[in-house]
């Protein structure tokens, strides 16, 4: 179930209506795992719910050829998510999606289709999977150059990695805001380190 309560189409449609969310966004990836995105109204929500929303799956990497482009978003009710920097007056939601073909048949090179397949052939052996992401980043002092705010290395101290005390207190606000954003999706977070690389950080699920 979605942090947001929502196991079906009516319970999305009555939450957006409420919420007054301004567009809905649909989340997918392709082969190579980079997050597409497109968004839709909420008079468009009904329909794009029960009949999904065509886009061209040839300007997608690795999905189609140009004369088989026509490819269908089918949003999944269950992972409907209000998107916590967005949530003023007119807030902005997603949906990861299921890519299929104009008959609705799943489409065999969607990723999503893929792991699900997977996890299938792995419950029918008796197994179960189990996955947990892993977030690995750098802080910098500002968006122009990569110069790193620290030379620390595994499990130091944030007032060793960062020289000066004053760069310790922002990068440990910064972690903790990042750690609570990761909450809000349901991401279960355990700890947050200094990774083993120079200047890494690491919050594992």
């Amino acid at each position: 179930m979605s942090c947001e309560g929502c196991t079906t189409q009516e319970d999305v449609l009555r939450l957006v209506r409420e919420k007054d969310v301004s567009f809905i966004q649909f989340w997918f990836t392709d082969v190579l795992g980079v997050l597409k995105t497109f968004a839709i109204t909420q008079s468009e929500l009904e329909t794009g719910m029960s009949e999904g929303m065509g886009f061209d799956g040839s300007s997608i990497e690795g999905f189609a050829r140009i004369h088989e482009s026509d490819m269908v978003a089918m949003p999944d009710p269950t992972t409907f998510q209000m998107l916590p920097w967005r949530s003023g007056e007119r807030p902005v939601a997603r949906m990861f999606c299921d890519i299929v073909n104009p008959d609705h048949t799943p489409y065999e090179g969607d990723p999503r289709y893929v792991l699900k397949r997977l996890l299938k052939k792995i419950g029918d052996k008796g197994y179960t999977f189990y996955v947990g992401p892993e977030l690995e980043y750098f802080y910098f002092k500002s968006n122009k150059e990569p110069e790193g705010l620290d030379t620390g290395g595994y499990f130091d101290h944030d007032s060793i990695r960062h020289g000066f005390i004053r760069h310790a207190q922002g990068i440990v606000i910064a972690k903790i805001d990042l750690m609570l954003a990761r909450c809000h999706f349901m991401m279960a977070v355990f700890h947050f380190y200094p990774h083993v690389l120079e200047r890494k950080n690491s919050i594992p699920s």
